[in-house]
């Protein structure tokens, strides 16, 4: 399992106290501050994930618990008809997002907002990445927001990217939550509390296109 490039910035700085008792010669306490760095360095961990083939299937971009699925709520939604699902993503969880399905990317928008509890029922309005993917015809929208822990989301696609299911997107910091839009004619395949993991959990089924 591999380490996100993004963990190092951070488990440097935790590792300093660390190295400052170590030439203090205090070797015992320099390795109980170990805990600190090693802990921020697993939280960015980047394991190996085995997407299903089905071309069809949408796959959850993140590891977590659905907190909801079902007929998007309209103030969250993106404009238009959509099923919405909801995962929330605790300090524990893997923080790398993942594409939930194959195709093209038309469209990335990051917004400032507020930084409210993931779980929180206004957490939509806090700082996010929208990312938008053409599958062969069909909208899915994948949406990255921060919480009251995570201040920061990083997204790597751009418009054009060409991705395949579970191909990573990016990461949040420290807790946070992935909203995933998809046709009204797609069937779920969660349901709220379940766990899921990112690119691997099949949370819905697309309508073969006519």
């Amino acid at each position: 399992m591999s380490i996100d490039r993004a963990a190092w910035p951070f488990a440097a700085f935790a590792a300093l106290p660390s190295a400052l008792l170590l030439l203090m010669q205090h070797p015992g306490a320099a390795a109980l501050l170990l805990i600190l760095p090693v802990s921020i360095a697993l939280f960015f961990r980047d394991p190996e994930r085995t997407p299903p083939a089905d071309p069809n299937l949408v796959l959850s971009p993140a590891d977590g618990t659905v907190l909801f699925a079902g007929p998007g709520r309209e103030a969250e939604t993106p404009p238009g008809h959509w099923q919405q699902i909801t995962i929330f993503l605790s300090p524990l969880d893997v923080h790398i997002n993942r594409a939930p399905v194959s195709g093209r990317v038309t469209r990335v928008e990051y917004r400032k907002g507020t930084f409210r509890p993931a779980f929180h029922h206004d957490a939509h309005r806090n700082e996010q990445s929208e990312i938008w993917f053409d599958h062969d015809g069909q909208r899915v929208v994948a949406r990255q927001v921060v919480g009251a822990l995570a201040r920061r989301v990083v997204c790597r696609l751009r418009p054009g990217d060409v991705v395949t299911p579970g191909a990573r997107l990016g990461l949040m910091k420290f807790g946070s939550r992935m909203d995933v839009f998809v046709p009204p004619t797609a069937t779920l395949r969660v349901r709220p509390r379940q766990r899921v993991r990112g690119g691997e959990t099949i949370i819905a089924v697309l309508a073969p296109e006519s």
